[in-house]
């Protein structure tokens, strides 16, 4: 199983951007796809889930502002970020839970100044 997430950056306060996570290894429209971030000194959080059947859960941090898609035919995640915030700084990861095992992408970094 591979998760490659892309499309991080530096952007300024109000501003957008959108993450893609691209799957290999599982059969992915049967996969639940998460977006989770880690900030510097803070643990690693939910941001935005999709279970199968496309149940989708946001933290309430980002609820209105981000938002979680698929494409089943490119086997990609992505997260919309919109309205970032600097507290919205952090590596943000890709995962997945297929098969009782979790499977973590390297991580792509977001940094939003002010």
């Amino acid at each position: 199983v591979q998760l490659q997430a892309s499309g991080g950056g530096l952007v300024q306060a109000g501003g957008s951007l959108r993450l893609s996570c691209a799957a290999s290894g599982i059969v992915f429209s049967m996969a639940a796809m998460n977006w989770y971030r880690q900030a510097p000194g803070k643990q690693r959080e939910a941001v935005a889930t999709m279970a199968r059947g496309d149940i989708i859960n946001y933290a309430d941090s980002v609820k209105g502002r981000f938002t979680i898609s698929r494409d089943n035919a490119k086997r990609t995640v992505y997260l919309q970020m919109n309205s970032l915030k600097p507290e919205d700084t952090a590596v943000y990861y890709c995962n997945t839970a297929y098969y009782g095992r979790n499977y973590w992408g390297k991580g792509t970094q977001v940094t939003v100044s002010s």
